[in-house]
């Protein structure tokens, strides 16, 4: 399964595959993030371990948001060693 984060906006979007998931986490990003992952990876009958590769929207964007999304897929990336991909936005 591949996954995309972009925390960039104070929207994240979630993307598993091609299903798409917008959610505003306003001030509740760091602490809620991680877990918002694990319940959309649920709904879709998979686990963290299912997650092939990950696609970050590294920026431009908010500071705060794009330090813990890269947090967050840097760690998933080098537990689950698989690729993680930088995507730039315009």
């Amino acid at each position: 399964m591949k996954l995309y984060l972009d925390t960039s906006t104070p929207e994240t979007i979630l993307k598993l595959d091609d299903k798409e998931y917008k959610y505003l986490f306003a001030n509740d990003l760091a602490e809620k993030l991680l877990s918002f992952i694990h319940d959309k990876l649920a709904e879709n009958h998979q686990t963290f371990k299912d997650i092939t590769e990950i696609t970050f929207m590294s920026g431009p964007g908010s500071f705060t948001g794009l330090r813990i999304g890269s947090t967050i897929v840097n760690t998933l990336a080098h537990e689950l060693n698989i690729p993680l991909y930088d995507h730039l936005g315009h």
